[in-house]
């Protein structure tokens, strides 16, 4: 079988899995989150932190419920490494300094899994499993809870509530997360993957150097990596190292964990607002722009150019033997179009204009289809803008189910779409100005350039993925990028739940003759163009500069 048609059959049976489960898990988790049912397990749950699941919040109080239990991850996550020497289990590691400490607590929390460490040769069992996996779940969650309190802002009128933030965390967690980790954990220890709580092997190998393996609970931490589209690895070549993807199949399974929630979503969206066309329309989007960026960046790669490129078949340097170019470049879309962080090859390693791709898909807000909940509500945010855009252009005022786009609204929609590019381009002018920017820089011209670009727009966009050629641990990088993952994450968070309380307070305009029809593929392709039209506007002269003008001079 040539590899091209192995290719495009992995591709095929990605896209038919994931539309198999795409309804009974949208309609799942719109059930979850509707059930006006408490389990015994979440009862126990909300009497430990004295929270009333059943008091409906307003933006404000589901705003502070969010950045209070947010802020109390950061702190416990801080202060689990600076103190990880004197825990059990700790493998003789030693303490995480502060920076590198904040950098990590700021990412984890955030969703963004970015590491400026080596897993398997800085954390020991206990932050491991009790601080950075316990994250990864929560993170995820808090994300999902978002994303469902803008969906009840198109769903209710007439009142400020958007449910309750702790019963949304809760359920997400104990209803969703967690039992589809605990099976895709099964499997990927099945397919090979390694979970135990051992010690360090000391082993000499056939060459007569010594070697130590480290042991973790590694598939379970890596199902929910994927599946929260977190993408921090337990080894430092997170899904490239085989006790993480052991082989072909686990490195699929990840990749379609990495997708389902995402692409599931849309029909939660749907379901919940009474409308599953509104969600068809939104995947629809989604999918259009994934299923292009994986064409764009396999047969780049593919064609790169040079003649041991050609000799082997693509430019295979930094990437796993056993997946090739194909399942290389499959992986690396999916992961930089959610904001997972996860890898199996080095990005670093990938031409200068599939380099590009993958930056682009950061930079569209990692929304297509982006990670847990903040996919959706990115997606969202998009859609409210491109029905602003086509009220203009008609002379009319903007619909979109039923809600009025008002100034208040295309206002705050605005605010969240300059967040991101306002961190990343600050932070990447910053740190090629300063002498500890050009530091960390192992490259010059256009690819040292990307790799400081890179960094802040995975940072900014809460992704995780690096090139791995920027030496990014230092005072300078952990406390700068450990802001950026911050900000951009729970700053436009504050304009999600601002918008959806706007939205809700709302009453219903009905449908007229001149409503834009937004579940009508018209609708779809002018989404499409305006998330690439905003994102092409806003970075184009930042990739010019660095991926394009490397690509066109290599």
């Amino acid at each position: 079988m040539s590899p091209v048609l192995a290719d495009v059959l992995q591709v095929t049976a990605l896209v038919g899995a994931l539309a198999l489960v795409h309804r009974p898990l949208g309609d799942y988790m719109a059930a979850v989150y509707s059930s006006k049912k408490h389990l015994r397990i979440e009862r126990w749950i909300y009497r430990g932190v004295g929270a009333d699941p059943d008091a409906q919040m307003r933006w404000p109080a589901y705003l502070r419920g969010v950045l209070i239990f947010s802020a109390v991850g950061v702190l416990f996550l801080y202060l689990l490494q600076r103190v990880q020497d004197k825990l059990p289990l700790s493998l003789g590691f030693k303490a995480i300094t502060p920076d590198q400490a904040f950098n990590t607590a700021a990412s984890f929390v955030s969703n963004t899994n970015w590491q400026s460490y080596s897993g398997e040769a800085a954390m020991g069992h206990v932050t491991q499993t009790a601080g950075l996996a316990v994250q990864n779940f929560l993170s995820a969650a808090v994300g999902m809870a978002v994303a469902v309190a803008l969906v009840r802002g198109f769903a209710l009128s007439r009142t400020g509530d958007l449910g309750n933030f702790w019963s949304d965390l809760v359920r997400g967690t104990v209803r969703i997360l967690v039992p589809l980790s605990v099976v895709a954990a099964v499997v990927l220890v099945a397919c090979g993957a390694i979970q135990n709580f051992g010690d360090i092997h000391h082993i000499t190998t056939l060459t007569g150097d010594k070697q130590a393996l480290s042991p973790g609970a590694v598939a379970s931490q890596e199902a929910i990596k994927n599946l929260g589209t977190n993408g921090g690895g337990f080894f430092n070549a997170n899904s490239a190292h085989p006790f993480e993807n052991p082989n072909g199949l686990s490195n699929l399974l990840e990749i379609f964990l990495l997708l389902v929630i995402p692409f599931s979503m849309p029909r939660t969206f749907g379901k919940m607002v009474g409308s599953l066309k509104q969600g068809y329309a939104i995947v629809a989007a989604m999918g259009a722009v994934w299923i292009c960026a994986v064409v764009a960046v396999t047969w780049l790669e593919y064609a790169h150019p040079g003649t041991a490129s050609q000799l082997a078949g693509g430019a295979m340097e930094g990437k796993e033997q056993r997946f090739g170019e194909g399942s290389s470049s499959l992986f690396a879309v999916s992961t930089t179009m959610t904001s997972t962080g996860s890898v199996n090859s080095f990005h670093d390693s990938f031409g200068g204009l599939s380099g590009g791709v993958l930056l682009l898909g950061m930079m569209l807000g990692e929304i297509t289809p982006g990670g847990v909940g903040s996919g959706l509500y990115g997606m969202l945010i998009m859609a409210i803008i491109a029905v602003f855009l086509a009220g203009l252009m008609v002379g009319r005022t903007p619909e979109y189910l039923g809600k009025k786009i008002g100034t208040r609204e295309i206002k705050l929609a605005a605010c969240y779409i300059l967040i991101t590019p306002a961190l990343v381009l600050i932070g990447t002018a910053a740190a090629i100005a300063l002498p500890d920017g050009k530091a960390a820089m192992t490259n010059v011209g256009a690819h040292g350039f990307s790799e400081v670009l890179y960094a802040f727009t995975s940072a900014s966009n809460n992704n995780g993925s690096a090139f791995a050629g920027f030496g990014a641990n230092t005072p300078f990088f952990n406390t700068t990028l450990g802001l950026c993952m911050l900000l951009g994450r729970f700053l436009p968070m504050v304009f999600v739940l601002a918008l959806a309380g706007s939205l809700a307070e709302q009453k219903p305009i009905p449908e007229t003759a001149g409503t834009l029809r937004t579940e009508k593929p018209l609708f779809t392709g002018l989404l499409v163009g305006t998330l690439l039209i905003v994102t092409g506007l806003t970075f184009f002269p930042a990739l010019a500069l660095g991926p394009l003008a490397e690509g066109l001079t290599s």
